[in-house]
């Protein structure tokens, strides 16, 4: 076992952003609010007011691996779940796994490794690989390695199994092999009960719009009562204008297929609309995704699978959040919701798309923005990001874990890119005021 060290702040007394919102009124907002029926907007009003005390006690600052100093390992995509130590037991014992892998360069990475902690993320065991999730020879290209990267993991209750997917991608030498990229899908293996791991699988989905590119890389999924689990790609025929899509999947616990594909949002910009992350709050899927015109976007849906047209992010009084080509995840409650995500700010002006320090704001359901004077920082950013800005930790790549009831974390893995790509791996636990009623996962 590894020993940690906990570096606490006082994140929710030294960085929360007050700002005196109240004379704002929901109808000058530029958003939909004044769609939907003045019940919902009370709904909304009275369960994210801030005039409310927040639900969020603390922020704790958590390092489980070093390598600042370059003499260790630099791991990457750090993301867990929460298992049960018995089926019985789902929601009252849990232990952790975590999957992770080495970072050696720009969407470098090594063979999938898993971790486990016993004690709530006090202590993980040595990272081992995943034989599955290592790399393989390409058939025909000499020379080229066919890995896997942007793995989630995720318990699947009525299978008693959790499901890793991720997605495939290219290695020629010690790099990624940006002229002979082949054609990109999802990857998955499955753990099971006893802690075996089956064979690499590629998720099946023959349709020409996905012909360049379809993908559930980095995204938050939903697992359904009955077992069906509902996600979202993001896909293309070829690498620019990508669409996005709600999807429907069964998953009998060992193999992942697809059952319904919704239709697509657009985005013109750049390579469109990218690692897309759902959840489901109140019955409603919500969409969060990444994009290359300066704005995350958010999108709604009654049955997860066709999004209403998605609308820029921003702040409760209309004035939209500038994100730059960034990632970001939902944390989700039964009584609230709140987004993770890395937005530009005066402090961060230089740092590469502004991937330090991870926010946390509040979201209002109805109206689809963030709650300006909820947000916090969740993990602070590490040196200077006006003046010295290669010496700041990017932290643009993160997973969310409901640990318990009372502890919901934020795990990500620094990577200095000008640094030869050092950096440590850190979870912020996020203590709350009162109980989160949703399960572990």
């Amino acid at each position: 076992m590894i020993s940690n060290i906990d570096e606490r702040f006082a994140a929710s007394n030294l960085f929360t952003r007050r700002r005196a919102l109240r004379s704002i009124s929901i109808a000058g907002t530029s958003l939909a609010a004044g769609r939907l029926p003045a019940a919902a907007q009370a709904e909304s009003r009275d369960r994210n007011s801030t005039r409310t005390p927040s639900l969020i006690k603390s922020i704790t600052k958590q390092t489980l691996w070093r390598n600042r100093d370059g003499k260790g390992t630099t791991w990457f995509h750090p993301r867990a779940c929460m298992l049960p130590l018995d089926p019985k037991f789902k929601d009252t014992r849990t232990h952790a796994l975590m999957l992770l892998q080495e970072i050696g360069g720009s969407d470098y990475f090594g063979p999938v490794h898993a971790s486990e902690s016993m004690d709530m993320g006090k202590s993980w065991t040595d990272p081992s690989p995943i034989e599955s999730l290592g790399r393989d020879p390409v058939d025909g290209n000499e020379g080229l390695w066919a890995g896997v990267c942007d793995v989630t993991p995720q318990y699947h209750p009525p299978t008693d199994s959790t499901l890793a997917l991720g997605h495939v991608v290219f290695y020629r030498g010690p790099k990624f092999a940006t002229k002979d990229q082949l054609a990109r899908f999802p990857l998955y293996a499955v753990r099971r009960r006893d802690g075996s791991w089956s064979e690499r699988k590629k998720l099946m989905w023959d349709d020409p719009r996905g012909a360049f590119i379809y993908s559930n890389n980095c995204g938050q999924r939903v697992v359904m009562p009955n077992g069906d689990i509902m996600m979202s790609f993001t896909f293309g025929p070829e690498s620019r204008n990508r669409m996005v899509a709600g999807v429907r999947c069964t998953f009998d616990g060992e193999t992942l297929r697809i059952a319904q594909v919704g239709q697509p949002l657009r985005n013109w910009a750049g390579r469109g609309l990218l690692e897309p992350s759902i959840t489901r709050f109140r019955k409603q899927f919500l969409m969060t995704i990444r994009a290359e015109d300066g704005n995350g976007y958010v999108a709604v849906s009654n049955d997860g699978i066709d999004y209403e047209t998605q609308q820029a992010w921003c702040w409760d009084d209309g004035k939209k959040i500038g994100m730059s080509t960034t990632q970001q995840h939902w944390l989700t409650r039964d009584d609230a919701l709140y987004l993770v995500y890395t937005r530009q700010d005066a402090s961060n002006k230089n740092v590469i798309r502004w991937r330090s320090p991870l926010w946390i704001a509040r979201v209002d359901p109805a109206r689809r923005v963030l709650i300006r004077e909820s947000e916090q920082i969740v993990l602070p950013m590490m040196g200077d990001g006006m003046t010295e800005p290669e010496s700041v930790a990017l932290m643009g790549n993160f997973n969310i874990t409901n640990a318990s009831p009372m502890e919901s974390w934020v795990t990500v893995g620094e990577w200095m890119p000008k640094r030869d790509a050092r950096g440590n791996v850190l979870l912020a636990r996020i203590g709350w005021t009162r109980p989160n009623r949703l399960p572990a996962g």
